[in-house]
């Protein structure tokens, strides 16, 4: 009987990738990255992507697998991951996901809604009237025809609202409809973990901090080198990715250089803040503290429990 794979989930600047890398090395897993920026080449600095150094010798998966002009989505991330932990398992080796798209964990973990399959007309056109008219615009068109779509989808967040506003310009169906007719998939037992801080003001300076980093080493210069590819363009999910469209909109003259640094935090406090809304829902999953001097130490007593107790459980 396979372990089941170990999830750490959290906000971002939480701790999760030094977390993983750790319970990794002492379980002799792989791990499998829940990001939706990791997977594009030439995105390095501003995705925060863990250096070889930083990897600790284990194995990673799902980074560094597709060019930016190209689209992962959570359906995509799903196939993926369920194959890496099949994959993973039958080697005798312990899968950990690890990451913080936390669409992502739940396609992974409660299945996903089945839509249409994407229309590139209607979505070249949403992509169009997106750059013409804004966030804002989009996401009330939204709460016009689908007002519990518009209710959880946040308008920053464009990707979602067009995905939205294309099912139902397809299908005439709000895509809520679609998701209050979603079956869970039956998925095996995960053992879940989320990593967050105590205080939120704590992850604030934290985020701060880390953008200020990546400007220093070079963030600045890695949107340019990514717009004189000359097929990329802001509509793109990679383009779109948090401090990349702030960097980006300020190579284009529309912010100075301290407005694009403050637009570029604030947008990722969001980002941490959607990310607590969705780690709120999870269920039968154990809290850790980042700034707990032996978080290393409890998260690994726990994981070893809990796989013990599964291997203990008698086979269904």
């Amino acid at each position: 009987m396979a372990n089941p794979a170990i999830l750490v989930m959290g906000p971002t600047c939480s701790g999760k990738t030094a977390l993983g890398v750790a319970l990794a090395q002492a379980l002799d897993g792989e791990i499998i990255s829940v990001d939706s920026a990791l997977v594009y080449q030439g995105m390095d600095i501003g995705a925060a992507k863990p250096s070889l150094a930083e990897r600790g010798g284990v194995p990673h998966h799902l980074i560094d697998i597709l060019p930016p002009t190209e689209n992962f989505s959570a359906g995509h991330f799903k196939t993926r991951a369920v194959n890496l932990i099949a994959d993973i398992q039958q080697r005798g080796k312990q899968p950990l996901l690890v990451g913080g798209t936390m669409l992502y964990f739940s396609a992974l973990t409660q299945g996903l809604a089945q839509l249409p399959p994407a229309d590139p007309a209607i979505r070249a056109r949403l992509e169009r009237e997106l750059q013409e008219f804004g966030n804002h615009v989009m996401h009330e068109r939204l709460k016009a025809v689908d007002p519990a779509a518009a209710a959880r989808i946040h308008a920053n967040d464009p990707q979602r609202v067009q995905r939205a506003l294309e099912v139902y310009a397809i299908t005439g169906q709000p895509l809520s409809d679609y998701f209050s007719q979603q079956k869970k998939d039956e998925m095996p037992p995960f053992i879940k973990l989320i990593v967050a801080p105590e205080q939120r003001s704590a992850l604030h300076a934290k985020i701060a901090a880390r953008f200020d980093q990546m400007l220093a080493q070079g963030l600045i210069a890695e949107v340019e080198a990514l717009r004189q590819r000359g097929d990329l363009h802001p509509g793109l999910p990679s383009v779109r990715c948090v401090g990349y469209r702030q960097v980006w909109a300020y190579l284009d003259g529309e912010y100075d250089y301290p407005t694009m640094r403050d637009k570029a935090i604030a947008a990722t406090r969001q980002l941490a803040k959607r990310q607590f809304t969705w780690l709120r829902k999870e269920q039968n999953a154990a809290h850790f503290l980042s700034e707990a001097p032996d978080l290393n130490a409890q998260a690994l007593d726990y994981c070893r429990r809990q796989l013990l107790a599964h291997t203990a459980a008698p086979a269904c």
